[in-house]
């Protein structure tokens, strides 16, 4: 992580006097904020571009919650892993193609738009769009929703 990615603002704390009084707010601390960059995106879709699941799971919390599509909630890093595993062998391959990235005014919330090419065992491909919703935790994902429909990737007629 490099320091340009991260905004730090102060955080004030009033401080209590020996007479009980309360002097002026002073600093006590500073509050550290990771701003995602280009390489940060880059990583974790490289990561699962590769279809390497232990990667994937390196960039979430271990107490992660992953959403995809309208497959039900997964939580904890270990199964987020197992589950990732799963979809990673039922595909050849993918590669995502990133259209945009957003960022809430805090940093802890971010999203990004783009289309994801799948290619099956079979050997055909199909691309669809995509939205992922991301709740950070310093560097780490503590929340990942994924927004598509990847029915056709199943189908065996698309």
């Amino acid at each position: 992580m490099s320091l340009e990615h991260i905004v730090c603002s102060p955080i004030f704390e009033q401080a209590r006097g020996d007479r009980g009084e309360y002097a002026l707010q002073v600093a006590v601390a500073s509050e550290c904020v990771f701003e995602p960059d280009q390489a940060w995106w880059q990583r974790l879709f490289a990561a699962i571009d590769a279809r390497d699941a232990a990667a994937f799971v390196d960039r979430l919390t271990s107490d992660a919650q992953f959403k995809f599509g309208n497959a039900p909630t997964v939580i904890g890093s270990e199964a987020i892993g197992i589950a990732a595993g799963q979809f990673f062998a039922a595909i050849a391959s993918c590669r995502h193609r990133l259209l945009r990235t957003f960022a809430g005014s805090d940093n802890a919330a971010i999203a990004c738009e783009g289309v994801v090419t799948y290619r099956r065992h079979d050997g055909s491909s199909i691309s669809v769009p995509f939205a992922n919703v991301f709740e950070l935790r310093g560097e780490k994902i503590a929340t990942y929703r994924i927004y598509i429909d990847n029915s056709p990737l199943f189908d065996p007629t698309s």
